[in-house]
Formats: structure tokens, sequence, C-alpha cells
């Protein structure tokens, strides 16, 4: 078993449901947001944006870290922080943001500074090979 901590991939989910009458804004933010972190986060290994297919105003962001300095650096890249900042008045409720797979006690600490409501799933075995 992989050693898993603060140098190990994982993955975050966060699930979200927008306002009606916000989809096309929300989508274009979305839109504008994901080339920001492509072009700007190298340790970003996967990122996506998912609708339900139920129900039209759910979504799913997916994103998949080489670790967690690579988390620390997303949730201070400023394109995150202006996403941030104008997904609030477009969601519809809270966010759900779950970790899956360990990290370590900065990512933690930045969650809990963050006022994000967020789960991690600490894992217990298997391997992370990339």
């Amino acid at each position: 078993m992989t050693n898993f901590g603060s140098d190990t991939p994982f993955i975050l989910i966060a699930r979200l449901k927008v306002q009606e009458d916000k989809v096309a804004e929300y989508l274009s933010l979305a839109d504008k947001t994901d080339k920001a972190v492509e072009a700007s986060e190298p340790g970003m290994i996967h990122h996506t944006f998912d609708q339900d297919p139920e129900d039209p105003l759910s979504f799913v962001w997916s994103e998949f870290f080489k670790n967690d300095d690579a988390f620390l650096a997303h949730l201070v890249n400023p394109p995150v922080g202006d996403y941030l900042e104008a997904h609030a008045g477009l969601i519809d409720g809270d966010v759900a943001i779950e970790f899956y797979g360990t990290v370590g006690d900065k990512v933690i600490e930045a969650m809990n500074g963050s006022g994000l409501p967020f789960k991690v799933f600490k894992t217990k075995l298997g391997y992370s090979r990339i």
C-alpha cells in the first residue's frame, strides 16, 4: 500500500445546484474558470464540470490533484477566488465538497479557514500510480 498523505494524489468532488434563471451565466463563469485553471495550474491533473443526467440544474466539478501543494495553489489562484465570489450568487443552496484520498493538515486547515463545507474520505487501502 502507498503511504497516503500530503504528497499523494487525491480527488475533489464539488456538487452544486444552479438557480434556474442563472444557468447560462454560471456556465459562462465555469468555462472561464476552467480555462484559467488549465493555463495556470500544472498540478491539476484532471478538471471537469459535469451535468447531472437527471437534473439539468445540478452539476459536479471533478478535480484530480497531484498532491496537497497543488490543491493549496488552486485555492489561492486568483481566477478561483473570482469564481468563488461570483458563484455564490448563482447557486441554489450550498456546495458540497468531498475529498477522496488522504490529505495533510495544511489542506484541512485551509478548508476550515475557507468557510466552505467539506468532508474528507480517508484512504484505507489501495495505491496511486501516475
